[in-house]
């Protein structure tokens, strides 16, 4: 798996604003808002790099997908039946 970021990087304090019963909940239920947003933000950035990666490459991923099936694959050649 890919890493999207430096998991060593110092930890930086940030302001947000959370609805105050969602809030109250999570501390209720023990939850580490610090770690849950983190693992959140990996999740949707690896999502939306993932995307993005396809989207640009969507061409050259659709000619090589033509190829092959038209062609075959490289490895085709290469397999013992």
């Amino acid at each position: 798996m890919t890493a999207y970021y430096n998991p060593n990087a110092p930890k930086k304090s940030v302001n947000l604003s959370i609805n105050s019963d969602l809030i109250q909940q999570a501390k209720a239920l023990k939850i580490n808002l610090s770690k849950l947003l983190e693992e959140r933000l990996v999740e949707t950035i690896a999502s939306q790099k993932e995307s993005l990666w396809i989207k640009e490459n969507k061409e050259a991923i659709e000619e090589y997908n033509e190829r092959v099936s038209n062609n075959g694959a490289f490895s085709d050649r290469l397999r013992r039946f």
